[in-house]
């Protein structure tokens, strides 16, 4: 099921996807050769906090976490693929770099992530799956939709990911939201067995995110237990958007 969320509870969550919104824009604009990830996540935590909101992931550890998480960003460069955990690691030009934020205003959450070369000298390979990538966000936006279901979502985003030749992230995908960051359901980005028993309706709120590999779909954690990484090293791409189904069409309460 997802909970439908009333007017004023949706007014809550577009509150909180601009924080997010705002600071994704900070943080694009800081991230360039020579800076520091922890420098981006103390710029994020500054942008969060004076806007009056508190992050949606500083602390936060799930039952797989061996630790709660150390920032208020998922920063993700090149063969790192989600999860990514601020450090004294220093971008350089060519890297491409997903960064995922939440923040919660008023105890509902916000949740979205972008992909983005650092410097001047990126590749064509990896304007190409970030476009595919993005593109595959684009599509399971335009498919939640009253009467939906989250297998048309999955599909949507498995066709463009399909049409590029580029790999899933296996077994992660995106996630009800609401009063807490994660909720169900699970929201796969290709297609799984039982996801057209989950419709959506007007009010329903979820977080698509595509993470899509330039190589093959294998992957291992960093001994850190956080970060995923493809196996092979290739580079991979992450968005994300919070996004509600309502009777006029999809929106995204994420976007400035």
């Amino acid at each position: 099921m997802l909970t439908p969320r009333t007017a004023d509870e949706l007014d809550a969550m577009r509150d909180a996807g601009r924080v997010v919104a705002q600071t994704l824009a900070a943080v694009r604009e800081a991230a360039v050769p020579g800076v520091r990830l922890r420098d981006l996540d103390d710029l994020a935590q500054t942008c969060i906090r004076e806007a009056g909101a508190t992050s949606s992931f500083l602390g936060y550890r799930p039952a797989w976490a061996p630790t709660a998480y150390n920032g208020a960003l998922c920063l993700s460069p090149n063969e790192v693929v989600v999860h990514g955990r601020p450090s004294g690691q220093r971008l350089k030009d060519g890297d491409l770099l997903s960064i995922d934020c939440g923040a919660v205003v008023d105890g509902w959450n916000g949740d979205a992530a972008i992909t983005i070369p650092i410097g001047s000298s990126g590749t064509e390979e990896d304007a190409r799956l970030v476009t595919a990538t993005e593109e595959a966000l684009a599509a399971g936006i335009a498919a939640a939709v009253p009467g939906a279901t989250l297998l048309d979502v999955a599909q949507a985003v498995d066709a463009v990911a399909r049409r590029y030749g580029f790999a899933h992230l296996p077994d992660h995908g995106g996630h009800g939201i609401g009063r807490a960051m994660h909720e169900p359901p699970f929201v796969p980005n290709r297609p799984q067995t039982g996801l057209d028993r989950v419709r959506l309706h007007a009010g329903s709120t979820l977080a698509i995110e595509p993470m899509l590999l330039a190589g093959d779909e294998r992957y291992r954690h960093k001994k850190d237990g956080w970060a995923v990484v493809t196996a092979d090293g290739r580079r991979a791409a992450h968005v994300e958007h919070t996004v509600a189904v309502t009777d006029d069409g999809p929106v995204v309460l994420t976007r400035l």
